[in-house]
Protein backbone atom coordinates (compact mmCIF):
# COMPACT_ATOMS: atom_id res chain seq x y z
CA UNK A 1 0.00 0.00 0.00
CA UNK A 2 1.25 3.44 -0.91
CA UNK A 3 0.68 6.73 1.65
CA UNK A 4 1.03 9.83 -0.37
CA UNK A 5 0.62 13.32 1.05
CA UNK A 6 -0.17 16.63 -0.79
CA UNK A 7 0.76 19.25 2.31
CA UNK A 8 0.02 22.87 1.58
CA UNK A 9 -0.37 25.84 3.67
CA UNK A 10 -4.06 25.23 4.11
CA UNK A 11 -4.51 21.79 3.74
CA UNK A 12 -3.35 18.45 4.14
CA UNK A 13 -4.55 15.65 2.06
CA UNK A 14 -3.55 11.95 2.97
CA UNK A 15 -4.55 8.61 0.70
CA UNK A 16 -3.79 5.49 0.87
CA UNK A 17 -3.48 4.36 -2.87
CA UNK A 18 -3.31 0.66 -4.29
CA UNK A 19 -1.78 -0.41 -7.45
CA UNK A 20 -4.58 -0.67 -10.16
CA UNK A 21 -3.11 -2.68 -13.40
CA UNK A 22 -0.81 0.71 -14.65
CA UNK A 23 -3.25 2.78 -12.44
CA UNK A 24 -3.08 3.41 -8.89
CA UNK A 25 -6.40 3.55 -7.23
CA UNK A 26 -7.32 5.62 -4.01
CA UNK A 27 -8.55 3.09 -1.11
CA UNK A 28 -9.09 6.07 1.60
CA UNK A 29 -8.65 9.97 1.68
CA UNK A 30 -8.45 12.59 4.29
CA UNK A 31 -7.99 16.36 4.38
CA UNK A 32 -6.63 17.67 7.74
CA UNK A 33 -6.78 21.62 8.37
CA UNK A 34 -2.93 22.27 8.50
CA UNK A 35 -2.96 24.86 10.70
CA UNK A 36 -4.39 23.13 13.27
CA UNK A 37 -1.54 20.81 13.87
CA UNK A 38 1.99 20.85 14.96
CA UNK A 39 3.61 18.89 12.58
CA UNK A 40 3.04 16.55 9.40
CA UNK A 41 4.29 13.78 11.70
CA UNK A 42 1.44 14.61 14.01
CA UNK A 43 -0.84 14.56 11.04
CA UNK A 44 0.42 11.33 9.59
CA UNK A 45 -0.23 9.05 13.03
CA UNK A 46 -3.58 10.71 13.55
CA UNK A 47 -4.40 9.24 9.74
CA UNK A 48 -2.13 5.80 10.26
CA UNK A 49 -3.68 5.34 13.31
CA UNK A 50 -7.25 5.70 11.89
CA UNK A 51 -6.60 2.47 9.19
CA UNK A 52 -5.76 -0.74 9.58
CA UNK A 53 -3.46 -0.87 6.71
CA UNK A 54 0.45 -1.79 6.08
CA UNK A 55 1.88 1.29 4.71
CA UNK A 56 4.92 0.15 2.06
CA UNK A 57 5.78 3.21 0.01
CA UNK A 58 5.47 6.65 1.16
CA UNK A 59 5.76 9.99 -0.69
CA UNK A 60 4.96 13.78 0.20
CA UNK A 61 4.71 16.69 -1.78
CA UNK A 62 5.21 19.74 0.29
CA UNK A 63 4.71 23.68 -0.41
CA UNK A 64 8.88 24.43 -0.21
CA UNK A 65 11.92 23.89 -1.53
CA UNK A 66 13.51 20.73 -0.68
CA UNK A 67 17.62 19.97 0.33
CA UNK A 68 18.69 16.23 1.01
CA UNK A 69 14.89 15.19 1.85
CA UNK A 70 14.35 18.22 4.09
CA UNK A 71 12.20 20.82 3.45
CA UNK A 72 11.21 24.30 5.77
CA UNK A 73 7.34 25.29 4.55
CA UNK A 74 7.26 28.63 3.00
CA UNK A 75 3.51 28.73 4.08
CA UNK A 76 3.68 26.72 7.29
CA UNK A 77 5.97 26.64 10.50
CA UNK A 78 6.75 22.92 9.59
CA UNK A 79 10.05 20.96 9.09
CA UNK A 80 9.59 18.40 7.02
CA UNK A 81 12.14 15.55 6.77
CA UNK A 82 12.18 12.66 5.30
CA UNK A 83 14.30 10.41 7.71
CA UNK A 84 12.07 11.33 10.47
CA UNK A 85 8.93 10.43 8.11
CA UNK A 86 10.35 6.90 7.67
CA UNK A 87 11.31 6.41 10.91
CA UNK A 88 7.80 7.71 11.82
CA UNK A 89 6.00 5.11 9.60
CA UNK A 90 8.57 2.14 10.06
CA UNK A 91 9.46 1.68 6.47
CA UNK A 92 13.27 2.29 4.63
CA UNK A 93 12.41 5.66 3.00
CA UNK A 94 9.74 8.26 2.04
CA UNK A 95 9.89 10.66 -0.49
CA UNK A 96 9.46 14.14 -0.33
CA UNK A 97 9.02 16.41 -3.23
CA UNK A 98 8.03 20.05 -4.13
CA UNK A 99 4.23 20.14 -4.50
CA UNK A 100 4.14 21.42 -8.03
CA UNK A 101 6.17 18.67 -8.90
CA UNK A 102 3.93 16.25 -7.86
CA UNK A 103 0.94 18.30 -9.67
CA UNK A 104 3.58 17.54 -12.95
CA UNK A 105 3.38 14.05 -12.20
CA UNK A 106 -0.23 13.97 -11.45
CA UNK A 107 -0.82 15.20 -14.93
CA UNK A 108 -0.75 12.42 -17.22
CA UNK A 109 -3.48 10.36 -14.83
CA UNK A 110 -5.84 12.94 -15.74
CA UNK A 111 -9.33 12.78 -17.76
CA UNK A 112 -10.49 15.43 -20.58
CA UNK A 113 -12.84 16.20 -17.55
CA UNK A 114 -10.38 17.27 -15.37
CA UNK A 115 -9.10 20.25 -17.43
CA UNK A 116 -10.78 23.23 -18.84
CA UNK A 117 -8.86 24.67 -22.22
CA UNK A 118 -8.25 28.56 -22.07
CA UNK A 119 -6.22 28.60 -25.18
CA UNK A 120 -6.19 25.53 -27.86
CA UNK A 121 -3.41 25.87 -29.22
CA UNK A 122 -0.79 23.31 -31.44
CA UNK A 123 -0.58 19.99 -29.94
CA UNK A 124 3.37 19.46 -29.11
CA UNK A 125 3.57 15.87 -27.41
CA UNK A 126 7.49 16.36 -27.51
CA UNK A 127 7.74 19.67 -26.34
CA UNK A 128 8.10 20.71 -22.64
CA UNK A 129 5.44 21.42 -20.37
CA UNK A 130 5.12 24.14 -17.83
CA UNK A 131 2.71 23.87 -14.44
CA UNK A 132 2.20 27.56 -12.54
CA UNK A 133 -0.38 27.34 -9.52
CA UNK A 134 -1.66 30.14 -7.39
CA UNK A 135 -2.96 29.28 -3.55
CA UNK A 136 -1.86 29.84 -0.76
CA UNK A 137 1.29 30.51 -2.33
CA UNK A 138 2.68 30.67 -6.67
CA UNK A 139 4.29 27.48 -7.80
CA UNK A 140 6.29 26.78 -10.92
CA UNK A 141 7.38 23.51 -12.14
CA UNK A 142 8.08 21.71 -15.70
CA UNK A 143 8.72 18.73 -17.60
CA UNK A 144 11.50 18.90 -20.00
CA UNK A 145 11.31 16.45 -22.54
CA UNK A 146 14.61 14.64 -23.27
CA UNK A 147 13.70 12.95 -26.80
CA UNK A 148 12.13 10.04 -25.46
CA UNK A 149 10.16 10.75 -22.18
CA UNK A 150 9.42 14.11 -20.23
CA UNK A 151 11.40 14.56 -16.99
CA UNK A 152 9.84 16.57 -13.62
CA UNK A 153 11.50 18.97 -11.80
CA UNK A 154 11.01 21.88 -9.24
CA UNK A 155 11.51 25.10 -8.86
CA UNK A 156 10.85 28.20 -6.52
CA UNK A 157 9.95 30.63 -9.67
CA UNK A 158 7.19 32.16 -7.49
CA UNK A 159 10.00 33.59 -5.56
CA UNK A 160 11.27 35.76 -8.77
CA UNK A 161 11.13 39.88 -8.66
CA UNK A 162 7.91 40.83 -9.55
CA UNK A 163 7.98 42.73 -13.09
CA UNK A 164 5.31 45.85 -13.34
CA UNK A 165 4.49 45.91 -17.01
CA UNK A 166 2.09 49.30 -17.02
CA UNK A 167 1.77 52.41 -14.55
CA UNK A 168 -0.86 50.83 -12.80
CA UNK A 169 1.56 47.78 -12.00
CA UNK A 170 4.29 50.49 -11.51
CA UNK A 171 2.41 52.49 -8.92
CA UNK A 172 0.96 48.95 -7.20
CA UNK A 173 5.63 47.91 -6.92
CA UNK A 174 5.92 50.90 -5.11
CA UNK A 175 2.81 50.88 -2.71
CA UNK A 176 4.27 46.68 -1.97
CA UNK A 177 7.62 47.79 -1.92
CA UNK A 178 7.83 49.73 1.79
CA UNK A 179 5.68 46.50 3.03
CA UNK A 180 8.31 43.99 2.06
CA UNK A 181 12.28 44.24 0.64
CA UNK A 182 11.16 41.62 -1.96
CA UNK A 183 8.27 41.77 -3.88
CA UNK A 184 8.31 38.34 -5.93
CA UNK A 185 5.01 37.21 -7.61
CA UNK A 186 4.12 35.36 -4.62
CA UNK A 187 3.08 38.88 -3.11
CA UNK A 188 0.45 39.46 -6.10
CA UNK A 189 -0.65 35.61 -7.01
CA UNK A 190 -1.78 33.92 -4.20
CA UNK A 191 -4.56 34.84 -1.45
CA UNK A 192 -2.74 36.93 0.20
CA UNK A 193 -1.68 38.46 -3.12
CA UNK A 194 -5.49 39.33 -4.01
CA UNK A 195 -5.39 40.53 -0.90
CA UNK A 196 -2.56 43.04 -2.14
CA UNK A 197 -4.01 44.07 -4.52
CA UNK A 198 -7.54 45.25 -3.39
CA UNK A 199 -6.30 46.61 -0.57
CA UNK A 200 -3.87 48.51 -3.09
CA UNK A 201 -6.62 49.65 -4.96
CA UNK A 202 -8.89 50.40 -1.98
CA UNK A 203 -5.83 52.45 -0.97
CA UNK A 204 -5.33 54.35 -3.75
CA UNK A 205 -8.71 55.58 -4.20
CA UNK A 206 -10.05 53.58 -7.25
CA UNK A 207 -13.08 52.44 -5.44
CA UNK A 208 -15.32 52.48 -1.79
CA UNK A 209 -15.59 49.51 0.14
CA UNK A 210 -19.28 48.61 0.72
CA UNK A 211 -20.12 48.20 4.54
CA UNK A 212 -21.13 44.38 4.11
CA UNK A 213 -17.79 43.29 2.09
CA UNK A 214 -15.74 44.94 5.04
CA UNK A 215 -17.80 42.90 7.22
CA UNK A 216 -17.12 39.47 5.24
CA UNK A 217 -13.47 40.40 5.11
CA UNK A 218 -13.05 40.20 9.01
CA UNK A 219 -15.12 37.00 9.57
CA UNK A 220 -13.66 34.74 6.67
CA UNK A 221 -11.20 34.51 4.54
CA UNK A 222 -10.83 37.74 2.18
CA UNK A 223 -9.60 36.31 -1.22
CA UNK A 224 -12.37 34.30 -1.21
CA UNK A 225 -15.01 36.89 -0.33
CA UNK A 226 -12.95 38.95 -2.84
CA UNK A 227 -13.64 36.42 -5.47
CA UNK A 228 -17.04 35.91 -4.75
CA UNK A 229 -18.14 39.23 -4.88
CA UNK A 230 -16.33 40.06 -8.18
CA UNK A 231 -17.37 36.87 -10.05
CA UNK A 232 -21.00 37.95 -8.39
CA UNK A 233 -20.77 41.36 -9.57
CA UNK A 234 -21.88 43.18 -6.25
CA UNK A 235 -18.04 45.02 -5.93
CA UNK A 236 -16.53 46.53 -8.60
CA UNK A 237 -13.20 47.21 -6.41
CA UNK A 238 -13.24 43.58 -6.67
CA UNK A 239 -14.24 43.27 -9.81
CA UNK A 240 -11.11 45.43 -10.68
CA UNK A 241 -9.03 43.42 -8.04
CA UNK A 242 -9.68 39.84 -9.63
CA UNK A 243 -9.09 41.51 -13.34
CA UNK A 244 -5.87 42.72 -12.26
CA UNK A 245 -4.64 39.18 -10.72
CA UNK A 246 -5.82 37.79 -14.09
CA UNK A 247 -4.15 39.98 -16.02
CA UNK A 248 -0.69 39.31 -13.97
CA UNK A 249 -1.50 35.72 -13.67
CA UNK A 250 -1.43 35.21 -17.87
CA UNK A 251 1.82 37.84 -17.82
CA UNK A 252 3.63 35.29 -15.29
CA UNK A 253 2.35 31.92 -17.06
CA UNK A 254 3.46 33.67 -20.48
CA UNK A 255 6.91 34.33 -18.51
CA UNK A 256 7.13 31.09 -17.57
CA UNK A 257 6.12 29.17 -20.65
CA UNK A 258 8.86 31.13 -22.77
CA UNK A 259 11.26 30.35 -19.99
CA UNK A 260 10.79 26.88 -20.48
CA UNK A 261 9.83 26.69 -24.57
CA UNK A 262 6.66 25.35 -23.37
CA UNK A 263 4.91 24.55 -27.00
CA UNK A 264 3.40 21.22 -24.91
CA UNK A 265 1.47 23.32 -22.96
CA UNK A 266 0.85 25.21 -19.88
CA UNK A 267 -0.78 23.97 -17.46
CA UNK A 268 -2.55 26.27 -14.20
CA UNK A 269 -2.58 23.95 -10.94
CA UNK A 270 -3.20 25.54 -7.41
CA UNK A 271 -7.05 26.33 -5.74
CA UNK A 272 -7.46 29.94 -7.55
CA UNK A 273 -7.79 28.71 -11.24
CA UNK A 274 -11.09 26.51 -10.97
CA UNK A 275 -13.17 28.95 -9.27
CA UNK A 276 -11.90 31.58 -11.00
CA UNK A 277 -12.41 29.84 -14.56
CA UNK A 278 -14.86 31.97 -16.10
CA UNK A 279 -12.33 34.94 -15.48
CA UNK A 280 -9.35 33.25 -17.15
CA UNK A 281 -10.80 32.48 -19.97
CA UNK A 282 -12.38 36.27 -20.98
CA UNK A 283 -9.73 38.42 -22.90
CA UNK A 284 -7.38 39.37 -19.98
CA UNK A 285 -5.38 36.25 -19.37
CA UNK A 286 -4.94 35.39 -22.73
CA UNK A 287 -3.93 38.89 -23.45
CA UNK A 288 -1.13 39.10 -20.90
CA UNK A 289 -0.20 35.63 -21.90
CA UNK A 290 0.75 36.24 -25.39
CA UNK A 291 1.81 39.85 -24.87
CA UNK A 292 5.11 39.32 -25.52
CA UNK A 293 6.45 41.22 -28.28
CA UNK A 294 8.30 39.15 -31.39
CA UNK A 295 7.57 35.65 -29.55
CA UNK A 296 3.86 36.41 -29.49
CA UNK A 297 3.33 34.09 -32.48
CA UNK A 298 5.36 31.14 -30.00
CA UNK A 299 2.87 31.76 -27.05
CA UNK A 300 -0.64 32.02 -29.34
CA UNK A 301 0.42 28.57 -30.33
CA UNK A 302 0.77 26.90 -26.93
CA UNK A 303 -2.13 24.62 -24.94
CA UNK A 304 -3.55 26.45 -21.85
CA UNK A 305 -5.40 24.41 -19.38
CA UNK A 306 -6.66 24.85 -16.02
CA UNK A 307 -6.32 22.00 -13.61
CA UNK A 308 -9.76 21.30 -12.27
CA UNK A 309 -9.45 18.10 -10.33
CA UNK A 310 -7.75 19.19 -6.88
CA UNK A 311 -6.37 15.73 -5.99
CA UNK A 312 -3.63 15.91 -8.72
CA UNK A 313 -0.81 16.55 -6.69
CA UNK A 314 -2.10 13.53 -4.43
CA UNK A 315 -2.25 11.23 -7.56
CA UNK A 316 1.42 12.85 -8.57
CA UNK A 317 2.81 12.38 -4.95
CA UNK A 318 1.49 8.40 -5.18
CA UNK A 319 3.03 8.16 -8.73
CA UNK A 320 6.04 9.14 -7.44
CA UNK A 321 6.32 6.97 -4.32
CA UNK A 322 5.22 3.67 -6.92
CA UNK A 323 8.44 4.50 -9.07
CA UNK A 324 11.02 4.55 -5.87
CA UNK A 325 12.99 1.46 -6.82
Amino acid sequence: MILAGDIGGTNTRLAYFAPAGDRLQPEVTTTFPSREHASLEEIVGTFVSGHHLTVERACFAVAGPIRRGRAELTNLPWIVDARQLAAHLGIAGVGVINDLAANAYGIAGLAPADLATLNAGTADTDGNIAVIAAGTGLGEAGLIWDGTRHHVFASEGGHADFAPRTELELELLRYLLPRWEHVSYERVLSGPGLLNLYSFLRDTGRGTVPSWLAEELRQRDPAAAITQASLAGTCALCEQALDLFVSIYGAAAGNLALKLMATGGVFLGGGIAPRIVRKLSGPGFLAAFTAKGRLRSLLEAVPIRVILNDQTALYGAARCAHRQP
